[in-house]
């Protein structure tokens, strides 16, 4: 079975200059994508998409391949991550084999754990039907009873239905966890979504997500990354 991970790190971000090789806790943070991708074991070829020769460097020296660059029209902001994952797919086709299945691991995800890497690869193969699979967590708190302030200031209900629904009477809701999506390369081809028609998810605990794309979320990472850490120190004594 030929598996490929497609990590996407372009240079220029704006929020966060050098994000994708800034260093958290000590690694650049890309580091740990590319460590976490190599730990699960499944892939034939971790592969780099960037367009910066110093991402490329330190990628290599994480012990990714950088097989080629990512052209200039897609790495701007405005760039979805599919297009990037359609180009590699597209390269990697023109110039080796079509992979039966990709992983596109975004680069600045620290806390990404090998298991449920693996979970969501057994996912994805056991729904016959499905075209991707990718990491979600549920809301910390019910978003039927969210919030809204209107033009006058005044705060009222989203959802003012739910008024007096008690928050166990409401569903679960679950949101994009940013870390990876599982594909079937040649239903991607096809319907050039991540988030395809048919997808599955792989629910992580919320302990292990974290948006990165400002510097105080970079600094609630490290945080949250810091006790994370301490934890299993304490848990291995």
């Amino acid at each position: 079975m030929n598996i490929v991970a497609i990590i996407p790190a372009r240079a220029g971000s704006k929020r966060i200059p050098g994000k994708n090789i800034k260093r958290f806790a000590g690694l650049p943070i890309i580091a740990y994508s590319i460590k976490a991708a190599a730990a699960s074991g499944l892939f034939d070829r971790v592969i780099v998409s960037t367009d910066s020769d110093q991402i490329a460097a330190v990628a290599q020296s994480c012990g990714a391949e950088v097989p080629f660059r990512r052209p200039d029209r897609l790495a701007d902001d405005f760039t979805p991550t599919a297009d990037v994952v359609l180009h590699a797919l597209n390269w990697l086709a023109a110039n080796d084999s079509l992979p039966e299945y990709f992983c596109c691991i975004y680069a600045a995800a620290p806390f990404l754990q090998p298991d449920y890497l693996k979970d969501g690869l057994e996912r994805l193969r056991a729904a016959k039907d499905a075209a991707t699979a990718f990491a979600v967590t549920d809301f910390a708190a019910p978003i039927f009873r969210a919030l809204e302030i209107d033009a006058d200031g005044r705060i009222k209900m989203i959802w003012p239905e739910h008024r007096d629904t008690r928050s166990n009477d409401l569903p679960p809701a679950y949101y994009d966890a940013g870390q990876f999506y599982w594909g079937r390369s040649r239903k991607f081809l096809v319907e050039k979504a991540l988030f395809a028609q048919k997808s599955v998810p792989v629910i992580l605990p919320r302990y292990l997500v974290q948006d990165i794309d400002t510097p105080e979320d970079w600094q609630t990472a490290e945080y949250m990354f810091e006790a994370m850490k301490m934890h299993q120190s304490k848990a291995g004594e």
